[in-house]
């Protein structure tokens, strides 16, 4: 990864003299540090017995109100009885190119107060409380140095809490639901249980506020508890035995980020998570490319075929060949294959020990098929389900990753299909996400990429580690194929992004045309066809699949925007957005002029006007739309699109009108 310094400055911002320097040394007891701008603002406190608080405020106004800071301790407590020893402020700016994204450049320009504490507790403890200040939010951090008297730290939870100023709604799933596989409800803050993060909160109708983290590395997760009225406290996930981080010194714990702006719109548009995590650690990077694939996967969960072998078996040589071939033609890059390995036969989620990652069944010839594969310049996609038994795969993932290197295998979907890691752990604990980390790790070394379901929520690692790709850790594209209440409803893919998408790409896996089921319950996607295209564009994710099997795209012209539709991105803008109401994005293609432009709805109707003001102005275009029927409805008529192509400018405006549990795709090329 290139880095593009602008600048780098060093800067006081409570005294006034300034350093040249990036870290000024400057001791000073006025806490406060604001955004480069100048609106956000926080202040550290400490009150009469010690005890650190933080408040934020925008605009002058506040937003977070006093809040506890500091880390509870089987050792020892900090937070409680501070002194303060040094107040270090700094600036930073820099743009950087990553490897692949939603842009092709991201502004990292931050304003950084450092407060160095030292605390008896019972004995003397080191440290510093570390806040960072974004035009568009905060983030902070605890850092413990090395220091003679610590060696191994219990950390039982954090004091960190989010005391909101007042109440507002705000878009939640509870903590511990399996695999964060659940619909955001909105709901008032003060009315919430234990919930995970992303947490977005409409605050007032000029702002909003998304709560998370960045960094999670060999650490529990942060879930949010409303201990009373709108203050929230850290709960983070434990381990079985009831310890939440077992760690060392030297300790960074976590960024704890709040992204804070004027509407919905910028919430997709901060990039303050990647800009909080260490820069890309792969050397080369040449061999991790977004890509478009297909897959031997929506035939079982519609129960064409099976995963385990038997007459159905989907993951067969001549099966498979039949999509590579199909992907060949399309323009697609690679077909995944579920259900190819030794382990699928008999209780699988509750025997993930018995999963073999080297070994394929008898009628999947892995080496004809790869070779067959690489003739027609199409990649497979391995598949590693483990059933949640992460020392068996642990034990076998150099002999799994070398075999996917030797036969060129580049890509490889993980799933971790159990409530509990190795009958014991929750995902989300740092057992799992130390173990998520040493697949991505292990996978690097053999330039492997992960798509990874079943996840802890994400936390911007993929800017270190640009080979982790994507991840699911939402309740995705799968519940329209069987789930018993009916699939998706319209509201659900209208509000993830400004929720579970603020914390990394999503493997929703869209693309379904063809809503045929004759299996009980008769579940089916809750959206209109148009819609499934522009979902292709609007949750992203650097490997973007078309779900549905392949001979439901034959003979369908709306295919068309599938098989076009890029996956990584020179720009992204949000023309128009409504939290679980309505979305559009426009995203420029990194590897041509061509704009692509995607726009969806709830169940009810709406009619958008979208500016194509960013248009080059000294070119023409031709917009080939694929819109809603004029009769079409989610829920009794979701097959009619029409295709339509319209001479544009930047001046020009596209009228949208989108259907009940509608949208509509646009590709916008250069005459």
């Amino acid at each position: 990864m290139k880095h593009l310094f602008l600048a780098v400055i060093a800067i006081s911002l409570i005294a006034t003299s300034m350093s040249p320097f990036l870290t000024s040394c400057v001791k000073s007891e006025a806490m406060t540090v604001v955004s480069p701008n100048g609106k956000i603002s926080v202040d550290l406190k400490k009150d009469s017995s010690g005890k650190l608080y933080y408040t934020v405020s925008r605009h002058g106004s506040s937003i977070i109100d006093s809040s506890r800071v500091g880390l509870e301790c089987k050792e020892f407590r900090i937070g409680n009885n501070a002194e303060i020893k040094a107040v270090k402020h700094s600036s930073f700016d820099e743009t950087w190119r990553p490897v692949w994204g939603e842009e092709s450049e991201i502004r990292n320009n931050y304003n950084e107060m450092r407060v160095e504490i030292s605390e008896l507790s019972p004995k003397m403890i080191e440290y510093a409380v570390v806040f960072r200040i974004f035009d568009d939010g905060i983030g902070f951090r605890y850092e413990i140095p090395e220091q003679e008297n610590i060696d191994s730290i219990t950390i039982m939870d954090e004091l960190t809490e989010f005391s909101l100023a007042e109440d507002g709604v705000a878009w939640s799933i509870p903590w511990n639901h399996e695999y964060y596989e659940h619909l955001y409800e909105p709901s008032l803050v003060s009315r919430l249980d234990t919930v995970c993060s992303p947490l977005t909160i409409k605050m007032t109708d000029s702002c909003y506020v998304a709560i998370h983290e960045a960094a999670l590395k060999d650490y529990a997760a942060m879930n949010l508890r409303v201990a009373d009225g709108t203050r929230l406290t850290s709960y983070l996930t434990p381990w079985s035995t009831g310890e939440k981080v077992f760690t060392k010194c030297p300790l960074c714990t976590p960024w704890r980020t709040m992204i804070i702006v004027d509407k919905p719109a910028d919430l997709l548009l901060s990039r303050l998570m990647l800009n909080l995590n260490e820069p890309c650690a792969i050397e080369s990077t040449e061999w991790i490319k977004p890509q478009r694939y297909i897959g031997i996967w929506w035939a079982m969960h519609r129960k064409v075929n099976t995963w385990e072998q038997g007459p159905i078996h989907g993951a067969t040589t001549d099966n498979t060949k039949r999509y590579i071939d199909f992907a060949s033609e399309n323009g697609y890059d690679g077909v995944l294959v579920e259900g190819w390995n030794h382990g699928w036969d008999g209780d699988w989620s509750a025997e993930g020990d018995k999963f073999s990652f080297t070994k394929p069944y008898p009628d999947f010839d892995i080496e004809e098929i790869t070779r067959y594969a690489a003739e027609k310049g199409v990649k497979l996609i391995g598949h590693h389900e483990t059933g949640g038994a992460t020392i068996n795969y642990e034990n076998q993932l150099d002999s799994a990753f070398a075999l996917c290197s030797r036969l060129g295998i580049s890509t490889v979907k993980t799933g971790y299909v159990n409530l509990l890691l190795d009958g014991k752990e929750l995902h989300s604990s740092q057992y799992g996400v130390r173990h998520y980390r040493n697949v991505i790790e292990t996978a690097a070394k053999y330039n492997v990429m992960i798509d990874n379901h079943e996840p802890v929520m994400p936390t911007g690692i993929q800017r270190t580690y640009p080979n982790l790709m994507t991840q699911e850790g939402l309740r995705g594209c799968e519940y329209d194929a069987w789930s018993a209440d009916g699939g998706n409803p319209p509201e659900h893919t209208v509000t993830i992004p400004f929720t579970r998408c603020l914390a990394g790409p999503v493997d929703y896996t869209p693309g379904i045309l063809n809503y045929e089921n004759p299996v009980p319950p008769y579940t089916r996607p809750q959206c209109t066809i148009a819609k499934q295209l522009a979902l292709a564009l609007v949750l992203y994710s650097p490997l973007q699949m078309s779900a549905d099997m392949i001979e439901n795209y034959e003979g369908r012209p709306e295919f068309e925007f599938l098989r076009r539709c890029p996956t990584n991105w020179a720009k992204t803008i949000v023309p128009e957005a409504r939290i679980g109401e309505f979305l559009t994005i426009a995203r420029k293609d990194i590897g041509s002029d061509d704009w692509y432009i995607g726009s969806i709805t709830n169940s009810n109707s709406h009619q958008g006007k979208i500016k194509l003001d960013f248009l080059d102005p000294n070119y023409e275009y031709t917009a080939t739309i694929f819109a809603d029927g004029p009769d079409a409805d989610y829920k009794d008529n979701p097959y009619p699109v029409v295709i339509s192509e319209i001479p544009v400018k930047h001046t020009s405006s596209l009228n949208l009108n989108l259907a009940k549990g509608g949208g509509a795709a646009a590709i916008i090329s250069k005459k």
